[in-house]
């Protein structure tokens, strides 16, 4: 188990949760990051006592620093705070839930440091996988998934020969609010009604990516990084039960499943104490709930399906499709497009954005950057 951490999205879903095991395991938070929520960041800040406190808008960083001047913690504001925050001296592990790709240079900077990495911020490999992972190798930082899913194939291959015993990998996916509804049912899809997820408790942007599918296929591209894993090993399968996160095949025919209750404390607590495991307050599942499976329609779905294509594409193509994705679900939110919109968005990004092979991190920001300019001229015209 790590003694100390920092927190990066820290008033988001996975942030508060990761607070409170850290309170619960007495791990140490050096640095807590966030984006703009000072409220609940600085009663966490009041409740941990860390060194550091970051937040991304500099504005709302300057009514923190007043808010916090009666005690030792120190406030930093953009990236360059987040970035500090990342890689604080002291910390054995940061807990990346920044959502999107501003979890990208963070992340590099805490592989930079060879820290423990544990992942929750799908965006950062799904945008420059290659980079990351080989930057993490040659650094010698230790990434654990946080995403259920992952931290499940992560459990089912170890102490194994991934590269010999694997033959695919199955991703488990809900099916999300809207399972077996055609695009002419979910034309009329608000926000609360694709943020009602009937399984997990998540934030706003994910609740929509799994309600449009798009948060499976980000997942796959994610774990085809993880588990240097084609994409054509990689199988989606829907599970409405959410009970088993994900299942790993072997090439004698064996296929070892990691069961559990749709709770993300699980693996935000694993990544934490691996390789132990500590006692928690969560119940095992109803085992008396039958279990059941179909494949994903993509026709349904067609946002899975721009992302198996991506996946295949490789180079730029996966930073575009998920850029795309973050800009029009923001705008889907705050009520400017239609949930369909939000695959049109993305098809059109991909459509129009330069795709570059073998890319560096310049070629991801610029088709990060060009794919949203592509998603919000729909809004200016």
């Amino acid at each position: 188990m790590v003694n100390s951490i920092s927190i990066l999205g820290s008033t988001g879903s996975i942030g508060r949760q990761t607070v409170s095991i850290a309170k619960r395991l007495g791990i140490r938070v050096l640095a807590l990051a966030a984006n703009s929520n000072i409220r609940l960041l600085e009663e966490q800040a009041r409740l941990l006592k860390p060194e550091f406190a970051a937040v991304r808008d500099e504005a709302a960083a300057d009514r923190l620093r007043i808010d916090l001047a009666d005690t030792d913690v120190k406030v930093g504001g953009g990236e360059a705070a987040i970035i500090k925050a990342a890689s604080i001296d002291g910390a054995e592990a940061v807990v990346t839930a920044l959502s999107g790709s501003a979890g990208l240079m963070p992340t590099l900077a805490a592989a930079d440091r060879g820290l423990r990495i544990a992942l929750a911020n799908k965006e950062t490999l799904v945008c420059a996988g290659e980079l990351v992972m080989k930057r993490a190798d040659e650094r010698k930082a230790e990434i654990i998934p946080v995403d259920s899913e992952h931290s499940a194939i992560f459990q089912c291959l170890a102490g194994r020969n991934a590269e010999k015993e694997l033959r695919r990998i199955w991703l488990t996916a809900s099916g999300g609010p809207f399972r077996g509804m055609t695009r002419e049912e979910t034309k009329t899809v608000t926000p609360d009604m694709a943020v009602s997820h009937p399984n997990w408790n998540m934030g706003a942007k994910i609740s929509v990516d799994s309600a449009t599918m798009m948060n499976k296929g980000l997942e796959l591209i994610e774990a085809m990084h993880l588990f240097s894993c084609a994409p054509e090993r990689i199988k989606i399968l829907i599970h409405p039960q959410s009970i088993i996160h994900s299942m790993t095949e072997l090439v004698d025919g064996a296929v070892i499943a990691q069961l559990g209750t749709p709770d993300m404390s699980i693996p935000i607590q694993y990544a934490l104490t691996f390789p132990d495991r500590c006692e928690s307050e969560v119940k095992a599942p109803d085992f008396k709930t039958p279990l059941t499976f179909e494949e994903p329609d993509t026709e349904k779905t067609p946002c899975l399906k721009l992302a198996y294509d991506a996946a295949q594409t490789g180079g730029t193509a996966p930073a575009i499709l998920s850029a795309a994705n973050e800009a029009a679900v923001s705008l889907f939110l705050r009520g400017f497009i239609g949930f369909n919109d939000i695959y049109d968005c993305v098809a059109e990004a991909l459509q129009r954005t330069e795709i570059k092979n073998a890319p560096d991190i310049s070629d991801i920001l610029e088709a990060d950057a060009a794919s949203r300019e592509t998603v919000m001229k729909r809004i200016k015209t």
